[in-house]
């Protein structure tokens, strides 16, 4: 539908654009991390960080402080395991389309 404007009013079953990137760059890291075969020390904070910011996803726009925590924990408890580097910036991107880090 169109207002008199010229610009889209969004329909009802739309949704935040954001929250779609999210969630679908977190499932696709979460699937890469489940069938990476090597084992790590910190890849079930990985997997509890990735559940969590699923879980944000899932009731409206998150807090943005939030969200940064978790991609923290992400990209922390991951470390440099290079296989899921591209997984990560893809869920780090995804993060920042809510806003970038608080100003200094």
């Amino acid at each position: 539908m169109r207002s008199s404007v010229g610009r889209r009013l969004p329909a009802a079953d739309d949704q935040d654009v954001r929250l779609v990137a999210l969630r679908a760059a977190v499932a696709r890291l979460r699937r890469r991390l489940a069938v990476l075969p090597a084992d790590f020390p910190d890849r079930a904070i990985a997997e509890e960080a990735l559940a969590d910011l699923a879980a944000m996803t899932a009731h409206g726009v998150p807090e943005v402080a939030r969200l940064r925590r978790s991609l923290l924990l992400v990209a922390g408890s991951i470390g440099s395991v290079s296989a899921l580097f591209p997984y990560l910036a893809e869920v780090r991107d995804a993060v920042d389309l809510f806003g970038g880090p608080p100003g200094r």
